[in-house]
């Protein structure tokens, strides 16, 4: 037998929390210089508002719909094989996508880019998880959440320096040394897994049915506001819901390894607390990519400048990760998931106050600052309350299923906030707005965009205030 996490070193432990960090970190660096840099992919590119949106919707729905797949073949056929696989593949599309001649095959590349992440972040926490002894998981999570930040804090800045002085492709090239070192010390560091971690079996059908019916509920949500309710790929994505979740709800409750278990959902503790995840999502999702995308549609600024004026959110969310790890020794994990949901509502409710076309940036900074030390508190508590105490050959797939949870939020959010941003504006203009040149028409443009900003921000703050209810029930369940 494989030691229990109990009896774990807590030097591998630290070792193994090294590899997970830095395989965060690229994959955070990816996608938090690809909102920055966007508006210059989409001008280079010749990206239209579609194409640019689904350079980040793309891989957002293709890593959620795949996260309960991997979750279970990772905890079939070892965590270590699996994250290695995703970490080259990963590594691998970067590389192509930089080549790519137009923006669809930058989409295509960025399907590809998924399909790794999603291998990586279903294991991650696992992994983290069962490396730690329960009484310092806090410490582990904290320091893995806060790799996040780290690469939210470099990313912005990275992504605008690269794009405007070496150019956009190597937006996605930067991520190829990076992902060789990680790819090397992952495969010296992780170890192999004892055959008798290899538990059940693999439930096809149940995954053929989560690929249908959950991918096509994100295609729907996606595109409903940009194609209207009647096109066909609108409804073929809700007709694929509607027929596929009872299908899927009847062969889970019958199948011997279900893909996903159903019955994790009964116990109000951990189905608060996967609501919780889906919330705070919806509601922060796309924060970075708003202020960004702000400085540079409305205030004219280039990559760079909009880069560095985001850094407060990221650094804010590395020191509160970091910091929650070891206040979990004083306080309950789902006290600090409430305290942090509560603070990502107040900084969504102080950018909501000042948002217009002529915003002091301190203003920003405090609401940035606000929404980042709230979301360094919520993640790693709120995931460390829903994984601790399970046991290492469920780590994989209950880990899956708050990802799956959280990363449909964060495709909501991204579609919610880039559909409600463009709504005031005629049609014609949404491509100004993507490729961060709407200041160079009329004021009057520029205003309505504000608009939207206001409609998005205080759809966000409603929705973050849910997410304090849903963490104040989990605290009633237990």
């Amino acid at each position: 037998m494989a030691p229990t996490t109990t009896t774990t070193p807590i030097g591998y432990a630290w070792r193994t929390l090294s590899v997970v960090s830095l395989a965060s970190v690229l994959t955070g660096l990816g996608g938090s210089a690809i909102n920055v840099a966007l508006p210059e992919i989409a001008r280079h590119t010749g990206a239209d508002a579609t194409a640019a949106g689904w350079i980040l919707l793309g891989f957002q729905l293709t890593t959620t719909v795949l996260m309960v797949v991997f979750g279970r073949l990772a905890d079939l056929f070892g965590r270590r094989r699996m994250y290695l696989v995703g970490l080259a593949t990963y590594t691998v599309a970067a590389l192509l996508a930089g080549l790519a001649p137009n923006a669809w095959v930058i989409v295509a590349m960025r399907v590809v880019q998924a399909v790794g992440a999603a291998m990586l972040l279903t294991n991650s926490a696992a992994l983290v998880s069962d490396a730690f002894p329960r009484e310092r998981l806090g410490e582990g999570m904290g320091v893995y959440v806060a790799s996040f930040s780290i690469a939210g804090l470099i990313g912005p800045t990275l992504g605008g320096v690269l794009a405007e002085s070496l150019g956009w492709r190597w937006v996605f090239w930067f991520n190829v040394p990076i992902g060789v070192v990680c790819f090397v010390w992952g495969a010296i560091v992780l170890r192999r897994p004892a055959p008798a971690q290899r538990e059940g079996g693999l439930d096809a059908a149940g995954s053929a049915l989560v690929l249908l019916t959950l991918g096509g509920l994100l295609v729907a949500l996606s595109e409903f506001t940009r194609l209207g309710w009647e096109h066909p790929l609108v409804l073929g994505g809700l007709a694929a819901f509607v027929v596929g979740l009872p299908l899927f709800v009847i062969r889970e409750s019958r199948a011997a390894h279900p893909v996903v278990d159903m019955n994790l959902f009964r116990e109000r503790a951990f189905a608060f607390g996967t609501l919780a995840s889906f919330l705070n999502a919806v509601a922060r999702m796309g924060m970075v990519f708003l202020v960004a995308l702000y400085f540079q549609a409305v205030k004219g600024d280039d990559p760079v400048q909009a880069g560095v004026k985001v850094l407060p959110l990221a650094i804010a969310a590395m020191i509160a990760s970091v910091v929650s790890g070891f206040l979990q020794r004083l306080m309950s994990a789902r006290t600090l998931a409430v305290a942090g949901a509560a603070t990502t509502t107040c900084g969504l409710v102080v950018m909501l106050s000042v948002m217009s076309t002529d915003i002091p940036y301190p203003a920003v900074a405090t609401g940035l600052v606000l929404i980042g030390l709230g979301s360094g508190v919520f993640l790693p508590s709120n995931t460390t309350a829903i994984l601790d105490g399970l046991p290492s050959n469920r780590l994989g797939i209950v880990n899956a299923m708050r990802l799956m949870v959280q990363n449909t939020g964060n495709v909501v959010g991204t579609g919610l906030v880039l559909s409600i941003i463009t709504a005031p504006l005629p049609a014609e203009l949404h491509e100004e707005v993507f490729a961060g040149t709407l200041s160079q028409l009329s004021g009057g443009a520029v205003e309505q965009l504000v608009t939207g900003y206001q409609w998005a921000l205080g759809s966000m703050a409603a929705i973050s205030v849910l997410t304090v209810f849903a963490c104040l029930a989990r605290r009633k369940a237990v």
